[in-house]
């Protein structure tokens, strides 16, 4: 039996025993300089010339927080000073030959693919050896590209087999990007196979999947008034097009999405696959092979699991439905918009009153169940470091000084 498992997690009843706290999601990448070391000497010249023309769009890559993206001590120290002792690792900085951020960037089209696909082995690459220098407190997520199934599952094969226990971040596929498959087709049906066989945990992350709204005035506007559907599409896609009817062992988790939506969305779900299995709805016929034998609340639960990043007071509610067996909480440190470095009193907030248990769960056993960490390796920091379970107990009667956005966030919800 392992010890992610099977440990002890302690006397519950005592509250001031300290959590272990992982976080399910963080960020984390290489500067161009390392990334160079570990790309494919057949593509350094032209990384050499890409390099030279490259502006850096974003602020935060730009001043003393780009170290937070790799450099150990600095990054060590103040998930520590924010009660954290382990973390699973999105992709974060810029990959060679990526027209932007690794998350928003689209899927490369053809003549992009053969550079872009060098550009996240190096990251993959480096993450390996970033993820060893701490390997009981970090678990890096590969990426992979779906232009070229075959490929996929060589990345996938690789990043198993070098510890990213992590398992793989699943591209989500705009509808306007028509060179990849959309993900409900059947020609993923090996990779979803293998994600199976080996355990791979299936990663989908909120955000992107947009289609491109240009650089108008009213861009911005359309993305904060959809990227909800997009990132929920993943999920769907998945579900109707009966992927987890055939893979029940595939593991498929949804981060930075709230939770609040799912509910709704699974009583929507299950409301139309039993239309379905009347077989007619309206005008519409359907045939055996298009019914599923479960409901979408099912598969939920078979299936999936939740980063829950910032959790708001609605995300809160959507628990008590929802269960907190798959419910991972996540600071998404270190962009701006996460919990760091309120991250204890952002808890306080969206926690307080919770039972221990659900506590313990939500904020490590979930976590260390799907990506194997062991909890005993990590508790003798997390006693230094962790809060108590008495101090996130106890609700938030105050703002700190300067808080964030994320903590104003949470305070006025439950207010």
């Amino acid at each position: 039996m392992s010890a992610t498992r099977d440990a002890p997690v302690g006397d519950r009843s005592e509250g001031s025993e300290h959590l272990t706290i992982i976080s399910a999601d963080c960020h984390a990448g290489g500067s161009h300089a390392q990334y160079r070391e570990y790309l494919d000497p057949a593509y350094l010249q032209d990384f050499d010339d890409w390099r030279g023309r490259y502006k850096n769009p974003f602020r935060d890559l730009g001043d003393q927080r780009r170290l937070r993206n790799w450099d150990s001590d600095m990054r060590n120290s103040q998930q520590e000073a924010d009660g954290i002792v382990a973390e699973v690792l999105f992709p974060n900085t810029v990959p060679p030959f990526f027209p932007s951020f690794v998350l928003f960037a689209p899927p490369p089209p053809p003549d992009a693919y053969e550079h872009r696909l060098a550009g996240i082995r190096a990251h993959n690459r480096w993450l390996v050896d970033w993820c060893n220098e701490y390997p009981e407190r970090r678990a890096g997520i590969g990426q992979i590209f779906l232009n070229d199934v075959d490929d996929a599952m060589a990345d996938v094969r690789w990043i198993q087999e070098h510890g990213l226990r992590g398992g793989i971040l699943l591209p989500n596929i705009p509808p306007d990007v028509t060179w990849v498959k959309p993900l409900h087709d059947p020609c993923y049906e090996p990779l979803w196979n293998l994600c199976e066989e080996l355990e791979v945990p299936v990663h989908s992350h909120g955000g992107i999947g947009c289609p491109n709204y240009g650089s108008r005035a009213v861009s911005q506007l359309l993305y904060m008034a959809e990227v909800s559907f997009y990132s929920e599409r993943p999920f769907v896609h998945l579900l109707l097009s009966g992927v987890f009817e055939r893979h029940p062992r595939l593991k498929f988790v949804m981060t930075e999405m709230g939770c609040a939506w799912l509910p709704p969305m699974l009583d929507r779900l299950d409301a139309t696959l039993d239309t379905v299995r009347t077989g007619a709805i309206g005008e519409m016929r359907f045939s055996q092979e298009d019914l599923l034998p479960r409901s979408a609340t099912e598969y939920f639960s078979q299936n999936c699991w939740l980063g829950l990043s910032i959790p708001s007071e609605a995300d809160r509610q959507a628990i008590a439905r929802l269960g907190t067996d798959r419910i991972m909480w996540g600071s998404d440190y270190p962009h701006d918009e996460g919990t760091y470095p309120f991250s204890r009193e952002n808890l306080r907030a969206i926690f307080a009153g919770t039972e221990p248990a659900e506590l313990h769960r939500v904020l490590s056993e979930n976590a260390a169940r799907l990506f194997n960490f062991d909890l005993e390796a990590l508790r003798p920091l997390a006693s230094h470091v962790g809060p108590t379970v008495d101090e996130i107990s106890r609700p938030l009667d105050q703002l700190p000084e300067r808080p964030n956005e994320a903590l104003r966030r949470a305070m006025g919800a439950r207010r």
